[in-house]
């Protein structure tokens, strides 16, 4: 018996995401019983009937799907995949309607956090923590280019992703809007901005918007936001990482809804 083979195959059994599931059937049932489901993997090279119907049924339900090389699915799954692969939500993303509602109803001003393609799994843990730290009522992120929830993002959060609600936007444009109509102010944190946070109002109804590590926060969402504010800076570095960023606005919305 070849004993080092034996071990490699255990090795990487053992590393395969608990959340991980592959194959037609099982990834039919799962979008079939209205299970959360992270992302959808379907290779380039399949084009049966069942896939055909998976990718017509994920859409249909909004969720995140991906063509990628078989090899790709290969590496994940070690089995017989199918040509498709998904991985299952680890936490229960909520609806930020209800969130709102009840975050209103306490007489709380909502302070929400609004996270643009942030992709670095151990920065949006770091958000996430930060953010459970500082009371902030909810996380939105947009269903497609942000940051996958996993193992990785759980343990940088040490939790929190357990414990504060997270709202995935289908569109993150009429999120915004729905936002705004709900009576929050946006304000995108931004280096281009010329106003400080140092003059924001935190004891009101507030979203701030962070934007990708990158290129920011697209234009688009630019225009909805009601002003752009910045960090001032001193150093000859002109930005700070996002999670860092983020830490600095919740804590000083801290200080001033406790009056410190």
């Amino acid at each position: 018996m070849n004993y080092k083979n034996q071990n490699n195959k255990q090795y990487k059994e053992r590393k395969k995401p608990k959340n991980l599931i592959y194959g037609v059937h099982p990834i039919l049932e799962a979008i079939n019983s209205d299970k959360q489901i992270e992302k959808i993997f379907i290779s380039r090279d399949t084009t049966t009937p069942q896939i055909k119907e998976i990718w017509q049924l994920a859409r249909a339900k909004q969720i995140y799907i991906q063509k990628v090389p078989t090899a790709k699915l290969q590496s994940l799954t070690n089995g017989n995949h199918q040509g498709v692969a998904a991985f299952l939500s680890l936490i229960e993303y909520q609806d930020i309607e209800e969130i709102l509602m009840k975050s209103f109803e306490e007489g709380k001003n909502p302070f929400v956090l609004v996270l643009d393609r942030i992709t670095d799994v151990r920065n949006f843990g770091a958000i996430a923590r930060t953010a459970e730290c500082g009371g902030v009522d909810c996380i939105i992120v947009p269903s497609q280019g942000s940051a996958m929830i996993n193992s990785d993002s759980i343990k940088t959060s040490a939790g929190a992703l357990n414990r504060i609600p997270i709202h995935r936007s289908h569109n993150l444009k009429t999120t915004l809007n729905y936002l705004k109509g709900s009576g929050l102010s946006i304000y995108a944190l931004t280096e281009h901005a010329e106003d400080s946070y140092y003059d924001v109002n935190f004891n009101k109804p507030i979203a701030i918007v962070l934007g990708s590590e990158e290129d920011g926060i697209s234009p688009e969402y630019l225009k909805i936001c009601d002003s752009e504010i910045k960090i001032p800076m001193v150093g000859n570095i002109s930005s700070l990482n996002v999670s860092v960023a983020a830490g600095i606005i919740i804590f000083a919305s801290v200080k001033q809804r406790q009056n410190i």
